[in-house]
């Protein structure tokens, strides 16, 4: 979290010194149109800097992945950027209208245009081509921030059908298109000579590139495999469904604790699932579990078939387990044990000294899923903490601590919902664990 959050404020404070660099010094005269004007420019850098990095994210680039530790991280980032983009793109439209409502009401008077003089000869005619498309910018940038609105809402309002949102969130790049071209247009052309227009047109360049890529289909291209469903395993009393696939030859094989996106039918598009199995390449067979939570994964195990096929891409994600302690503590949340299945499995193939408590945290457990769990920890020789919420309460840092005395001396590995790791993480920083040794895995595209 830390470094996403690093991330995050350097994007805005560093757009923000740039604009300010390049806007000094201020008009000598501030009133209601040059402070508009000033904010207009201001509130566009940011919009069009935070929408071009999250849109660079969006090409799933392996050292975005390095940099952020993890496509969840960066997904995290994405979501952040994106609503940034549309606040501050709201703020940009109404500093744009506000002059004109102000004359429709009859607040102020209509504001005379002046043409700005003292251009090099080159700057003045690139200003002058650029002025004749400001009508066209302006025009088309207002129905880009229109369509904007709509597709990142229905990006993040979780009760619109994954299915609707998968489908037109690509959509997004022809927006982003539109908005670069009202970006190049309405940006001071004076600013482009400025540290800021490079930083701009860099931003620009990066997201125009991703842009052409989802418009293509390229995206993750070269990482998908095809496959097929060789068995399926219902526990309807959890809604939970195991699938395993064969794959292809060129599946590259994966970490325990990385995570995959699955395309089981091709209407619904590709959903990221957690693989659940270790990396054999000579069976190359990978397994996914997925648990009723939406309505997609309420139908999959009426949809799942053996023989059928799919297309897996992948595999992503740092969560595996690499930090060199030779104590770990896992606390897996419902679904959220995915990770460690495939850890332990691993682990039994590949024994690696490590002592492991394993807390596997649910409402409720069927008997069978009971005993697979019970006999993957026991091939991993790794310490099982089984906790169901009615017979034995919650898990709080402060029982953790009791239960295992030497905790501070393990890292903490989470995967669950996120309320509940940040509630263990907080107790746990709090009581003197490094903040690098809790590791959370944010399993969360929307």
């Amino acid at each position: 979290m830390k470094t996403i959050k690093t991330s995050f404020w350097a994007l805005l404070f560093g757009l923000s010194l740039l604009w300010l660099a390049t806007s000094l010094p201020l008009p000598e005269t501030l009133n209601v149109i040059t402070i508009r004007n000033l904010l207009m420019q201001y509130s566009g850098v940011l919009a069009i800097g935070a929408m071009s990095v999250a849109m660079i994210q969006a090409a799933r680039w392996g050292w975005v992945d390095r940099w952020l530790n993890g496509l969840d991280k960066s997904y995290r980032l994405h979501k952040w950027l994106g609503i940034t983009a549309l606040v501050v793109a709201v703020a940009h439209w109404v500093f744009a209208n506000g002059p004109k409502w102000a004359v429709s009401l009859g607040l102020m008077e209509a504001p005379e245009r002046r043409r700005p003089t003292g251009d090099a000869p080159e700057l003045g005619a690139i200003r002058e081509f650029l002025n004749s498309q400001r009508g066209t910018a302006e025009m088309l940038g207002e129905w880009a921030f229109y369509a904007a609105v709509v597709l990142i809402a229905a990006a993040l309002i979780k009760r619109i059908p994954y299915r609707f949102f998968a489908s037109t969130h690509t959509l997004l790049a022809v927006v982003y298109l539109v908005l670069v071209f009202h970006g190049i247009v309405l940006l001071d052309v004076g600013a482009w000579t400025q540290p800021l227009g490079i930083v701009v047109a860099l931003l620009m360049a990066g997201g125009v590139v991703t842009a052409v890529l989802a418009l293509t289909r390229q995206i993750g291209r070269r990482r998908r495999v095809g496959g097929k469903i060789t068995s399926v395993l219902k526990i309807p009393s959890m809604k939970v469904t195991e699938a395993e696939i064969t794959l292809d030859a060129a599946w590259p094989g994966h970490k325990a604790g990385q995570f995959a996106f699955v395309s089981f039918d091709r209407k619904e598009g590709k959903h990221p699932f957690t693989i659940a199995s270790a990396w054999d390449p000579a069976t190359r067979s990978i397994t996914f579990i997925s648990k009723g939570l939406g309505d997609y994964t309420e139908r999959l195990p009426e949809k799942l078939a053996v023989g059928d096929e799919v297309t897996v891409e992948g595999p992503y994600g740092r969560f595996t387990f690499e930090d060199g302690k030779d104590r770990q503590i896992w606390i897996g949340a419902g679904i959220g044990i995915t990770p460690f299945i495939a850890r332990l499995k691993h682990m039994a193939a590949t024994p690696d000294g490590r002592q492991v408590d394993l807390f596997h945290c649910v409402p409720e457990i069927a008997p069978e899923a009971r005993d697979l769990l019970a006999r993957d920890v026991a091939a991993a020789d790794v310490d099982l903490h089984l906790m169901i919420d009615s017979r034995d309460g919650l898990l709080t840092g402060a029982r953790l601590r009791e239960m295992l005395p030497d905790w501070a001396s393990a890292s903490i590995w989470f995967c669950g919902p996120a309320a509940f790791g940040a509630a263990l993480r907080k107790d746990l920083i709090a009581h003197g664990l490094r903040s690098g040794a809790f590791h959370q895995e944010l399993f969360n595209m929307r």
